[in-house]
């Protein structure tokens, strides 16, 4: 967790030190990322290279595959939640959690208001904290595979949310300084709110799991 609030920090002081030199400490606006140079580039390889940090950091500290998992989620949202924190006195910004930010660049714009990708990051934290927390070699703590099924299809869902505007734009048959300009003017959320609950499916697995687990241990069953 350290090393994620850590990290955040300094992905947020490159993002201040990018939007301060581009006029664009405010990311809603047309052009967040101007074409200038190698820059779109390096941004995208560096939105690349924070995940493959992410991923690492939590294979380092995991000792089996669900750990590995569970501490990699566990960074990723204290990561996620601990930029936008240090955004507010590096650029003023966010002013509340409805402003819209442009999430990522790959493979397109996604956008969506600070919420969005906070709820998510709390899941994260709430699984990999319970996961690394309660997990042992004799009592594995895996969702079920129809809570993973849904999660995934939360995440297409979600993906769909957060880069329906762009995907518009491409499937409009639109040039690319059209995409580039393009400004959301409305979040789905009640679609999101679905995506978040399909999401939240493994965490409520795991948290049954570990409770029936722990009613093993406290009353045994024991032979006739």
């Amino acid at each position: 967790m350290l090393y994620a609030v850590a990290m955040a920090w300094v992905e947020a002081a490159v993002v201040f030190y990018l939007r301060f030199h581009m006029n664009r400490l405010v990311p809603y606006q047309p052009e967040p990322l101007p074409f200038v140079g190698g820059l779109e580039l390096a941004e995208l390889v560096r939105e690349f290279a924070t995940l493959v940090m992410l991923v690492t950091v939590g294979w380092l500290a995991g000792n089996t595959r669900r750990t590995r998992i569970a501490f990699a989620l566990l960074a990723f949202g204290v990561w996620d939640i601990a930029y936008y924190i240090w955004l507010v006195p590096l650029t003023g910004w966010p002013n509340a959690i409805t402003d819209w930010d442009i999430l990522f660049l790959i493979p397109l714009p996604w956008w969506g208001p600070v919420w969005a990708p906070v709820s998510i990051a709390l899941l994260m934290i709430l699984f990999g904290t319970l996961v690394c927390a309660v997990d042992s070699d004799d009592r594995p703590l895996v969702p079920s595979a129809v809570s993973c099924v849904a999660a995934l299809v939360g995440v297409v869902l979600a993906l769909y949310v957060f880069m329906a505007d762009s995907l518009r734009v491409v499937f409009s048959e639109h040039s690319t300084p059209e995409l580039r300009s393009m400004l959301p003017d409305w979040f789905n959320w009640p679609l999101f709110l679905g995506a978040l609950a399909l999401l939240a499916a493994p965490l409520a697995s795991v948290v049954r799991r570990a409770l029936a687990a722990q009613n093993c241990a406290e009353f045994p069953q024991t032979s006739a």
